[in-house]
């Protein structure tokens, strides 16, 4: 099999030494230099074991290509992008994470002085430079330096403690129980911070920070049952778990049931519009629940490709007050414009503190939907021929190309499209019941 690299407007990610090479991170590395321009450019990781080396390669890079390049260390992905977003002479950021990928793979994740991905026109210029062999390189009389930075955790934190939706003193008067699990990666250290910061009583399990990801890197319901233990052998309120590099955040009840991650995102929504009314920004692949959400506040609503920078953009654009993506990913553009797993868990707890209710009983008052989600491999699949499929089969839907193909109807919809992550097909349903969403991704299996 090739080696697979995977390129998008996600960053540049595959299995290390196997497709992600020395090579290939020292030639987008130096492509990047030339999107954002020399200068400081801030390096933070997750914890998997080929952070180190690969973070060594790319700050010597960085320097060799004419930066300063500040190594943060083990930092959570929103972390990266507050400190990015703090520091006046920052010309960038590169966070080293696969994210929910397993823990052979390792990416570069490009961000620009904003602390905001790169954008699909800049990130197809620095394609096109390393696809033309475009390298510049600087003699040894301009080469750069790599440099220590600071510990970025306690302006994370000050940052989300400050905002007005987040009820600090009636957390700390509550004083709520919290089972956190860091899955051992970039939240191992500022998550038990964060908490203890809020006045919870903290529980912290998966939190030696080698990047094994002992229960797997997503955290998906299946995934949780160490956390649902762990919060019924503590009495906790409620579970907190997070992906690798903390962008996204997954919930379990008081009685130790995962809420799944699209009840993250809802549980933000409602929370944030009670405070502060506006938009709402979701991607295509994300849960009605949201979509109800704002129609009940009688806000403006949106959806976007997926991919964390098409949200952020529409959202900045339209000035919404709250979005993001149904895995888990919740975005305030006024604390900075990217998917945050801590900001999500602090605006969790505000909402739970606030109301005086258990988990399981806000979940309950959310629309209710199932969602089915299936995937397929590349090899011998057509999309476009799977596309025209479904669009005759279901000629009575409502369509949407921007990102494959989404079908939908006033209770349902089907996606069907290429991930920016991995080498597969997706296709998500959703409808009132499963066995409504199980037939629409029966259909999209039949066509691929």
């Amino acid at each position: 099999m090739a080696p697979i690299l995977m390129r998008s407007v996600s960053g540049v990610r595959g299995i290390v030494g196997d497709g992600l090479t020395p090579t290939s991170l020292a030639v987008h590395v130096n492509a990047f230099v030339q999107e954002v321009g020399r200068g400081r450019i801030l390096v933070g990781r997750d914890a998997r074991d080929s952070g180190p080396l690969v973070e060594d390669l790319v700050c010597a890079t960085l320097a060799l290509s004419g930066c300063t390049a500040v190594k943060l260390g083990i930092s959570s992905t929103p972390t990266v992008e507050m400190a990015v977003l703090a520091d006046p002479e920052a010309v960038g950021g590169i966070i080293l994470t696969a994210s929910h990928n397993p823990a052979q793979w390792n990416a570069l994740k490009f961000l620009d002085k904003n602390g905001l991905f790169l954008g699909p026109d800049s990130v197809r210029s620095l394609f096109d430079r390393v696809d033309r062999d475009d390298l510049r390189w600087v003699p040894h009389t301009e080469m750069g330096r790599v440099i220590q930075g600071q510990d970025a955790d306690d302006l994370h934190i000050d940052a989300i403690l400050k905002l007005p939706e987040i009820a600090l003193p009636t957390i700390s008067k509550r004083k709520p129980k919290v089972v956190v699990d860091c899955v051992n990666g970039a939240t191992y250290r500022i998550a038990p911070r964060m908490l203890e910061r809020m006045g919870c009583e903290v529980q912290v399990i998966h939190a030696t920070p080698d990047g094994t990801f002992p229960r797997g890197a997503e955290p998906v319901p299946e995934a949780l049952a160490d956390l649902g233990l762990a919060v019924r052998n503590f009495g906790a309120d409620l579970g907190l778990a997070f992906d690798p590099d903390g962008d996204r955040l997954a919930l379990v009840d008081e009685l130790g049931t995962p809420l799944g991650e699209e009840a993250t995102l809802a549980l933000g929504v409602r929370h944030i519009l009670a405070k502060r009314p506006g938009g709402v920004a979701v991607n295509l692949s994300t849960s009605r629940m949201s979509e109800d959400l704002a129609q009940a506040a009688g806000v403006p609503f949106q959806r976007t490709p997926v991919g964390e920078i098409h949200v952020a953009k529409a959202m900045l654009a339209a000035n919404d007050v709250v979005g993001g993506e149904g895995n888990g990913g919740l975005i305030l553009p006024h604390l900075h414009p990217g998917r945050d797993g801590l900001l999500a868990a602090a605006v969790v707890l505000s909402l739970l503190s606030e109301s005086g209710r258990k988990l399981s009983e806000l979940a309950a008052t959310l629309p209710r939907y199932a969602m089915v989600k299936t995937k397929f491999g590349l090899e011998g699949k057509s999309l476009p021929a799977a596309i025209a499929a479904l669009e005759t089969r279901f000629a009575d839907a409502q369509k949407d190309v921007r990102d494959g193909l989404r079908l939908s109807w006033p209770d349902s919809w089907l996606h069907v499209r290429a991930s920016n992550t991995e080498p597969i097909l997706r296709a998500i349903a959703e409808a009132p019941t499963e066995e409504r969403a199980r037939e629409l991704c029966e259909a999209a299996r039949e066509v691929l």
